[in-house]
């Protein structure tokens, strides 16, 4: 199972709520979890939940609009963090565009992002179309990302035999 991060600003989180709703088949497939800084209990410490979180996320997605550009603790830390582990292959990071914004500007804008070609969620007549297309990226990340993992590497591969004869030779 896949652990996904959501990484977002507060004003976006009807748009947050909505793509969750999409994730559900994911979740009952038992393809992913999700979380996001709404699941903090009552008591518990806010910074070291996200960090806890952001840590064992496989997949981090970045919500990303105005108000997450505008955001200092969505860019420089959980941002931050979240390319960190996609440079160093620990998790994959895919930008979802929400609202028109200037993200080409950021750093993440590397990445290939969902909805296809970048175009903001708003943008579409039908949200609903642009939200099963975000799904189906991240199923098939998670589905490349779990045929590679089933392949043997070289050095897991088994080793040729090797058979000696014996010369019967005096």
């Amino acid at each position: 199972m896949s652990k996904v991060f959501m990484s977002y600003s507060h004003k976006d989180e009807e748009l947050r709520d909505e793509l969750e709703t999409h994730l559900s088949m994911l979740k009952r497939n038992g393809m992913i979890s999700t979380w996001h800084d709404r699941k903090i209990l009552p008591g518990d410490e806010f910074e070291s939940e996200i960090d806890e979180n952001i840590e064992d996320a496989d997949i981090i997605l970045l919500l990303i609009s105005p108000y997450f550009l505008d955001s200092d603790y969505c860019l420089n830390i959980e941002l931050n963090r979240a390319l960190e582990r996609h440079e160093d292959g620990e998790a994959r990071v895919i930008p979802i565009i929400l609202e028109h914004c200037n993200w080409e500007l950021a750093e993440f804008s590397k990445l290939q992002a969902l909805p296809n070609d970048g175009r903001p969620v708003t943008d579409f007549p039908n949200q609903h179309k642009a939200f099963t297309e975000i799904v189906k990226g991240i199923k098939k990340t998670i589905d490349e990302a779990s045929q590679s993992e089933s392949k043997p590497t070289q050095s897991e591969a088994p080793a040729e035999k090797k058979t000696s004869v014996k010369s019967t030779d005096p």
